[in-house]
């Protein structure tokens, strides 16, 4: 996965939910809309980068969005 892409396409996803005025739906709508609609390892790949601090280029929404959402974006082990 290039990270940079991910990177980019969740901060879209976070430009469009910033306009939320509750902060907190719009932490929760950024992490449902990755959760529904990127397939696992995207999430997984973002989300670890973001963990190995290998990420520094997403937006505060956003890092915030993965961060309290860290067990819901990650796939349930089989």
């Amino acid at each position: 996965m290039n990270i940079d892409n991910l990177v980019h396409m969740a901060n879209q996803i976070g430009e469009f939910f910033s306009a939320y005025p509750d902060r907190q739906e719009a932490l929760d709508g950024i992490a449902n809309h990755i959760h529904k609609f990127w397939e696992p390892r995207m999430r997984v790949s973002l989300l670890d980068a973001l963990l190995a601090g290998k990420v520094d280029e997403l937006t505060p929404l956003v890092n915030d969005a993965l961060l309290a959402n860290q067990a819901k974006l990650r796939p349930m082990a089989s």
